[in-house]
C-alpha cells in the first residue's frame, strides 16, 4: 500500500481531466484507515482517488476540492477507509535520511534544536571508524555544530548522549507522524485516537 503512485485510470485521463481549485489538490496527504477504522498510512490524494475509483476504499471525509473529468466530478478525499481489512505487518520503513529526520522530528538529538531538514545531517552515535553501523539504532538527526563537536568520539568520550534512544521506525512512530500531519486537517483528528 505504501509507496508507488497509482495512475489515474486511462478513461479519466483521456477524458481531459483537470483539477479544480489549486493544483496541489492531488498531492494533499490523505489519511488511510483500515476497514476497522484504525489509521494505517498516509498517501497522496491522487492515490486515494484511484483506490476509491477501483472500489478498494471508500471516502470517509472530503477536503473540499473537486477533480473534474468530462462527464463527472470526483470529490478529493481527506480520509479514506479500506473496504477489506488488511493485516498490517509489523511496520518497518526504509532506512533513509528522510525517515531518520521524520523519526527525530527534525531535531538535533544532542542539543535539541529543531531545524529545516537541509540544515541537519545524520550522526553515527558510534562512529563508523569505531565499528558503528548505519542502522536505525545508530543514526540520529544532528546539527552541523554538534556533528563537528562530537567528531569521531563515542558518546561518553564527547559527553554527548542522544536525548532519546534511537529506535527503528515502528507503528507507534508512524501514528505519531500521522498525528503531526493531522494537525493541519481537523477531519483527521477523530481517527487518530489510537
Amino acid at each position: 500500500m505504501a509507496g508507488g503512485h497509482g495512475h489515474l485510470p486511462g478513461a479519466l485521463l483521456a477524458s481531459g481531466m483537470h483539477h479544480h481549485s489549486d493544483g496541489h489538490a492531488l498531492h494533499q496527504p490523505v489519511l488511510v484507515l483500515n476497514a476497522s477504522y484504525e489509521p494505517i498510512n498516509v498517501c497522496a490524494a491522487r492515490r486515494a482517488i484511484v483506490l476509491v475509483l477501483k472500489g478498494v476504499a471508500m471516502t470517509e471525509e472530503e477536503n473540499g476540492h473537486f477533480l473534474h473529468a468530462a462527464r463527472f466530478a470526483v470529490r478529493v478525499p481527506s480520509v479514506i477507509r479500506l473496504l477489506e481489512y488488511r493485516r498490517i505487518p509489523h511496520q518497518s520503513r526504509a532506512l533513509s535520511r528522510k525517515n531518520i529526520l521524520l523519526r527525530d522530528r527534525n531535531t538535533c538529538q544532542y542539543c535539541s534544536t529543531t531545524l529545516a531538514s537541509g540544515e541537519l545531517t545524520l550522526d553515527h552515535v558510534i562512529p563508523r571508524s569505531r565499528g558503528g553501523l548505519s542502522t536505525w539504532e545508530n543514526l540520529v538527526a544532528c546539527c552541523h555544530p554538534c556533528n563537528r563537536r562530537k567528531g569521531n568520539q563515542l558518546p561518553h568520550e564527547a559527553n554527548m548522549k542522544p536525548t532519546r534512544e534511537p529506535r527503528s521506525f515502528n507503528l507507534h512512530t508512524s501514528r505519531h507522524i500521522m498525528r503531526l500531519m493531522g494537525h493541519s486537517d481537523d477531519k483527521w483528528r477523530k481517527y487518530l485516537f489510537y
